[in-house]
């Protein structure tokens, strides 16, 4: 399942561009539901909020959408952004934010009982400060990534999810699709644990 926040019209539209800067939000969505029909996610919740404004979100509001969303699927795991957005996005470190909050939130019957039975997720991972064409090789020798994925198999998919986003084709080919080890870039998934904390040992290599 995927929640999505902001409907990216402030972004690219491509080069040459594919649509009209004022048409980015319903192009944008269609790349996003291409994609995650690519990746099989059967189910997608997308809020609406502009581009570049996520921060400005009340936060009741968007803090009761997620815990809907969290006690409604039961998740073990959750992932959101780092608290840096990774690329220090502003939309990026107000999910990541926003997310966290829900996490807590939806643990504690106390906020909106309304919405369902409080669930506690087991765990939230957020991208790591390190870019994944960075570290493909070296992951689990680095500080920041606690939770390694051999999703080799699924790398064809990966591929496929990240051309769907036709837009946004300049950075997906500059950060990926032209790297010499592209296979091996989209073979591995890495993540950092938010909660549980990872024993400073701690770096799991799984292929499920």
């Amino acid at each position: 399942m995927l929640a999505c926040a902001t409907l990216g019209d402030k972004g690219k539209c491509g080069e040459p561009a594919l649509c009209a800067q004022e048409d980015l939000a319903g192009v944008r969505e269609r790349e996003l539901r291409d994609a995650a029909c690519v990746l099989d996610i059967s189910e997608m919740h997308l809020f609406g909020y502009k581009d570049k404004e996520l921060a400005g979100a009340p936060p009741d509001e968007i803090r009761r959408k997620l815990v809907g969303i969290i006690r409604a699927e039961r998740p073990e795991v959750v992932f959101t952004f780092d608290p840096n957005g990774f690329n220090v996005h502003l939309d990026h470190v107000a999910i990541s934010r926003f997310t966290s909050d829900a996490v807590a939130a939806a643990a504690d019957q106390r906020w909106y009982p309304e919405l369902g039975e409080s669930h506690a997720v087991e765990t939230l991972l957020w991208t790591p400060p390190l870019a994944p064409w960075e570290v493909a090789d070296t992951a689990s020798e680095k500080a920041g990534v606690d939770l390694v994925l051999d999703v080799s198999a699924w790398a064809d998919k990966k591929e496929a999810a990240l051309r769907a986003h036709r837009t946004q084709h300049k950075s997906v080919e500059h950060h990926f699709l032209s790297k010499p080890n592209v296979k091996e870039i989209l073979g591995v998934e890495t993540w950092r644990r938010a909660w549980p904390r990872a024993p400073i040992d701690f770096v799991s290599r799984t292929g499920t």
